[in-house]
C-alpha cells in the first residue's frame, strides 16, 4: 500500500574552491520497499547554488541512491545526480566522472574502497575543548583517549555513528583523533561481501554520512570542518586517508607483486592525483605531523609518514589492499576514488575530465 513520506534530496553544489552539500524536502508516495526508480526527479535553482546562470537557473535533481532518514525515524535520504536542462551532467557533477571511469574498464578490476574521513568539531571559532585564552596540551594523550581531558565531542561521533549504522551505511567505526575536538569515522569493507562494496556505492555512503554528521551537529551548535589545516601551527591536520584494492591485489598468489605495480604508477601520476586530493592540500601535506611532503613521494611499510602505507598484515600476508594517505579531509571521493581507478587499472588519461581541484 502507497503512502505519503518524506524524501530529503541532497547533492553536491557548485561552490568553489570547495563544493557543499544542499538538500531540501519533499513528501512523495511511496509503498514500503521502494526503489530507486520510485523517487521523481526534481528541480532546483541552480543560480543559488553556483550551478547555473539566473537567465537560465533550471537544474535537475535526478535520484541515484538512496537510505532510510533515521534522524527523522522516517521517510528516506535520496542521493541525487546534478543534471542541466538539456540531460547532460552539470560541469559540477563529480559521480558522474566516477561512473565514468568505472564504465570505461575500471569495473573489470572489481575495485574495493575505504575512507578514513577526519573531521574537526567548532564551537564558535575555537575547536571543541580548547581553552579560549590558549592552548590544550601538547597532542600525544588525545589519539583514541578517554576521558574529559582528552576528548571532546564524543556525544556527537558516537550520535552520527549510530544514525549511520541504523540507516544502512557500511560504516566501519570511530575514534578520537590526534588533536583535540578532531574525530574520525571509516566507510568501506567491514566483513560482509554480501553488503555492495563497489567503489561508486561507498563513494555515495560518504556523503551520506558526511550529510548525516552535519544534521547531527546542528542540534548540538556546532560546526563541523573538513579543512586540511583547520588550526594552524603545530597541530595535525585532517586528512581522508583511502584504503584501495583490486582484484589482482587481492589474490594470495601474487598480490604483493600487485600492489608494488600499483605503487609504481601512482608514483608516476604523483602530481595528477594532488590537483584532485583536496584544497589547501599542501596545508596539511608538510612532511610534519604523519604526512609526507606535497612535492614527495614515497612508500613504505607500516610507515605513516609515506604517501602510500602498506599495513604491516598486508605485507605479512602478502595480498591485500594499500593506504593513499595523500587525500585531504575536504576530497571529493568520487574525485579520489576516479583517481585511483585510472592510474592503478592503468586506462586512458583522457577519462579524467576534472584535471584539478577548483582553486579561488
Amino acid at each position: 500500500m502507497e503512502k505519503f513520506t518524506f524524501a530529503e534530496y541532497i547533492w553536491l553544489d557548485g561552490t568553489e574552491p570547495t563544493r557543499q552539500l544542499r538538500s531540501k524536502n519533499r513528501c512523495i508516495q511511496l509503498n514500503e520497499d521502494p526503489k530507486i526508480e520510485d523517487f521523481p526527479e526534481w528541480g532546483f535553482d541552480g543560480s543559488s547554488t553556483n550551478q547555473a546562470t539566473g537567465d537560465d537557473s533550471d537544474c535537475i535533481l535526478r535520484p541515484v541512491n538512496f537510505i532510510k532518514d533515521k534522524i527523522r525515524n522516517k521517510g528516506y535520504l535520496v542521493l541525487c545526480e546534478v543534471f542541466d536542462a538539456d540531460g547532460k551532467p552539470n560541469k559540477s557533477n563529480s559521480r558522474a566522472q566516477l561512473r565514468r571511469v568505472l564504465e570505461s574498464g575500471a569495473d573489470k578490476h572489481e575495485p574495493w574502497i575505504g575512507f578514513e574521513q577526519e573531521y574537526t568539531l567548532f564551537n564558535g571559532q575555537y575547536a571543541m575543548g580548547w581553552p579560549k585564552d590558549g592552548f590544550p596540551l601538547p597532542q600525544g594523550p588525545y589519539y583514541c583517549g578517554i576521558g574529559n581531558r582528552q576528548v571532546s565531542g564524543r556525544e556527537i561521533a558516537e550520535e552520527h555513528s549510530n544514525v549511520c549504522n541504523e540507516s544502512g551505511l557500511v560504516f566501519y567505526g570511530i575514534n578520537a583523533e590526534v588533536m583535540l575536538g578532531q574525530w574520525e569515522f571509516q566507510i568501506g569493507f567491514r566483513g560482509d561481501e554480501k553488503e555492495n562494496i563497489g567503489a561508486l556505492n561507498i563513494a555515495d555512503h560518504l556523503w551520506f554520512a558526511r550529510w548525516i554528521l552535519h544534521k547531527v551537529s546542528e542540534k548540538y551548535d556546532i560546526h563541523v570542518s573538513f579543512e586540511n589545516k583547520p588550526v594552524k601551527g603545530d597541530w595535525n591536520g585532517a586528512g581522508m586517508h583511502t584504503n584501495f584494492s583490486t582484484n589482482k591485489t587481492r589474490n594470495k598468489s601474487n598480490g604483493m607483486l600487485e600492489i608494488k605495480k600499483c605503487i609504481q604508477n601512482l608514483e608516476k601520476k604523483h602530481p595528477e592525483h594532488i590537483l584532485l586530493y583536496g584544497n589547501d592540500l599542501e596545508q596539511r601535506l608538510t612532511g610534519l605531523h604523519e604526512t609526507c611532503d606535497i612535492n614527495t613521494f614515497k612508500h613504505g611499510v607500516a610507515d605513516r609518514g609515506s604517501s602510500v602505507r602498506i599495513p604491516q598484515n598486508v605485507h605479512e600476508k602478502g595480498h591485500g589492499y594499500f593506504e593513499d594517505r595523500r587525500p585531504g579531509a575536504n576530497s571529493d571521493p568520487y574525485l579520489v576514488a576516479a583517481r585511483l581507478c585510472t592510474t592503478v587499472c592503468d586506462l586512458k588519461e583522457e577519462l579524467i575530465t576534472f584535471k584539478s581541484w577548483p582553486r579561488s
